[in-house]
């Protein structure tokens, strides 16, 4: 695990890259790698590498050049079927200098060129600098788990790096892409290839980009196969089967030559990652446990079954809602992006814990967009089914229906509810699906966005990354089509949290609910395997039934509860006043002041649903401070008194 910066410039524009430009880039990424650093210059590039050690800790230093010197290879992340691979190579008399899976990458692709992209099992994001063609290759993983940004300028030098802060420090300008804030203020953060930053784009799951001489083209190496025919077998077999599969993953994701560990939440995935690698080492399992004092936010006790099943190594840490306030900037700041989720800063908390004993963790993201996890799925189903019959109803008692739920008091939590369903919303994937699960629908949007802005961005569809994601997904089904959409939009936010906020603590996470052969067979499963009637991923519950407790087997999923909304209209209300209400915060002039004293008025009367709203201005506007504006981190302070958290390395 590590992290890669660099440069290329085209022959017209001449000169050369500065070392000490591609040293600034890669020290802004210094806690992705801090165990060691490298650099390589040539005839118009620069390529940037910071290293976490993780397997052939002596060896695998970057940039890596093949024999000949023609290819410079930086990359980060693992490659989980690196020893098969090696072994290939060495029976086909290929020499190893190493035993790390970079020299497996590099060979191959010397081997077979990105046709060996499709070899690799892993997570993983490169760049290969060709000497002779001066052309340079990115590739991202099948799934994005790793980050790679890039900007193109208009002479046609490229930058690129796994975090957007080493683009800024080659010297990139800032601005803010208005063009993305429909995108952001929707979806709790840009889902398209765009970022907040003007210019800075990042390369899509699955891809490669060429560069040579000033020209980008982009192509997909990988897509998952969505409509093809269902798995064969019966129930049993196909359960048998995932269990199997899920198994290997785990096992493959236990490659290292350091310490390694698993994060508990106490929900079902993190659960059985901990079983698995519980029956696969001979050691105790490691696992780390994070929640807040609060009762609703606070996961302790089902995290300790299973940590007792298993006889695990556990560690917990509580978080203070001051510690969460004091971290928020300096998780912005990892984030490159406003964070989409509260989640991100305990989850920052509990890596740092876990980065006192291990190096590596599992995780059980990818679990949810694969198998049918979240309750919207359900919901999303049965209101559309209802919807259809409701639409035979006669109008007039529709519309009394209708306004009779408008009549509830607006603090009413079945007003909120029955507003959201197939009685008042139109019965189509859009309504029901995408504006009612959205931070700010198209109709909030437009009463939220200042006029001006709400006129630039009137054609822009915030859904469209999820619209574009349906129509290519191949499936007729609707299960299908959102399971698709939100694997190639709402996962990436959630791998990029992961990422980043154990990446901040130079932890490494993985993922074996993203091994692609497992989510590729977890496609062909049929639907009765992922729902049925209010079981969510049915296949994975039966797949651990005589594993884990039943207490845990029965939980329905709580995500990670973080109470912001009771902090916001309580004790933490005035970060309210000065990240949304205030003069600096009004001045940016992108949304309504009345818009914005009504939404802030509303929750403080526990009216509306607010939380996720507020929660996003809030880091909207820590974000423009720190990279707009150009604030030092622990200048921003959330609360008076509280001093910003330093940095984690």
């Amino acid at each position: 695990m590590c992290g890669i910066c660099g440069i290329a410039i085209p022959r017209a524009v001449g000169g050369t890259v500065d070392v000490d430009r591609i040293r600034r880039m890669a020290h802004t990424i210094e806690h992705r790698g801090p165990d060691g650093s490298g650099e390589y210059v040539g005839e118009g590039v620069g390529l940037g590498h910071r290293r976490l050690s993780i397997v052939d800790v002596e060896g695998g230093r970057q940039p890596m050049a093949s024999d000949d010197g023609r290819l410079h290879l930086v990359y980060n992340g693992e490659i989980y079927n690196h020893p098969d691979l090696m072994a290939h190579l060495k029976a086909d008399g290929v020499p190893y200098h190493t035993h790390c899976d970079t020299e497996s990458l590099l060979r191959w692709y010397e081997r077979e060129g990105l046709d060996a992209v499709r070899r690799f099992r892993g997570m993983f994001a490169f760049a290969i600098w060709h000497v002779d063609q001066r052309k340079l290759v990115l590739v991202r993983d099948r799934f994005g788990i790793k980050p790679l940004y890039y900007h193109l300028s208009q002479d046609g030098t490229l930058t690129f790096g796994s975090e957007i802060k080493a683009i800024l420090a080659a010297g990139v300008g800032v601005a803010l892409n208005l063009d993305s804030l429909p995108d952001f203020l929707a979806n709790h953060s840009t889902f398209g290839d765009e970022t907040l930053f003007a210019g800075i784009r990042r390369l899509p799951a699955g891809h490669t980009l060429t560069w040579q001489d000033g020209r980008v083209s982009i192509e997909r190496y990988w897509d998952l196969a969505m409509g093809g025919p269902r798995a064969e077998g019966s129930d049993a077999d196909l359960i048998q089967e995932y269990r199997e599969r899920l198994t290997e993953a785990v096992r493959l994701r236990l490659m290292a030559d350091v310490p390694l560990g698993a994060f508990l939440s106490g929900g079902i995935d993190s659960a059985a990652i901990t079983a698995l690698m519980s029956s696969l080492i001979d050691d105790q399992v490691k696992t780390f446990s994070v929640a807040f004092a609060e009762r609703e936010a606070n996961e302790l006790a089902y995290a300790r079954q299973v940590a007792e099943r298993f006889r695990t190594d556990h560690r917990e840490i509580v978080v203070h809602p001051d510690d969460f306030w004091r971290a928020v900037p300096r998780m912005v700041w990892f984030e490159d992006e406003p964070m989409a989720h509260p989640s991100s800063v305990p989850l920052h908390f509990v890596a740092r814990l876990a980065r006192e004993r291990v190096k590596v963790v599992l995780t059980g993201e990818g679990s949810d967009e694969t198998l049918a996890g979240y309750n919207r799925y359900r919901v999303t189903l049965l209101n559309l089914q209802m919807g259809r019959r409701y639409g035979h109803i006669p109008s007039p008692l529709r519309h009394a229906v209708r306004g009779g739920i408008g009549l509830l008091p607006a603090a009413s939590k079945w007003r909120r509810r029955l507003s959201r369903t197939f009685l008042v919303m139109p019965a189509d994937l859009e309504a029901i699906y995408l504006d009612n699960f959205a931070v700010f629908g198209r109709n909030r949007q437009a009463t939220l966005l200042d006029p001006s802005l709400r006129e630039r961005t009137r054609s822009l569809d915030p859904y469209a990354a999820y619209h574009q994601a349906t129509e290519r997904c191949g499936s007729d089904d609707l299960l299908d089509q959102m399971l698709y959409a939100d694997s190639s939009t709402y996962l990436h936010e959630l791998l990029m949290k992961q990422d980043q906020m154990s990446m901040g603590a130079s932890i490494e996470s993985r993922v074996p609910f993203l091994d692609h052969p497992l989510v590729e067979f977890a496609a062909r499963l049929p639907r009765h395997l992922k729902l049925k009637g209010w079981t969510t991923k049915v296949v994975l519950r039966e797949a651990m039934r005589d594993v884990l407790p039943e207490t845990i087997l029965r939980r329905r999923k709580m995500g990670f509860p973080v109470p912001v909304g009771p902090w916001l209209r309580g004790p933490y209300r005035a970060i309210v006043e000065e990240f949304v209400l205030s003069d600096r915060a009004r001045s940016r002039g992108l949304f309504r002041e009345e818009a914005l004293r009504t939404l802030v008025a509303e929750h403080d009367a526990g009216a509306g649903g607010h939380q996720e709203r507020l929660w996003s201005l809030v880091n909207l506007e820590v974000w423009q401070r720190i990279f707009i504006d150009g604030e030092a981190v622990e200048d921003v302070t959330m609360v008076p008194g509280l001093t910003a958290m330093a940095g984690s390395v």
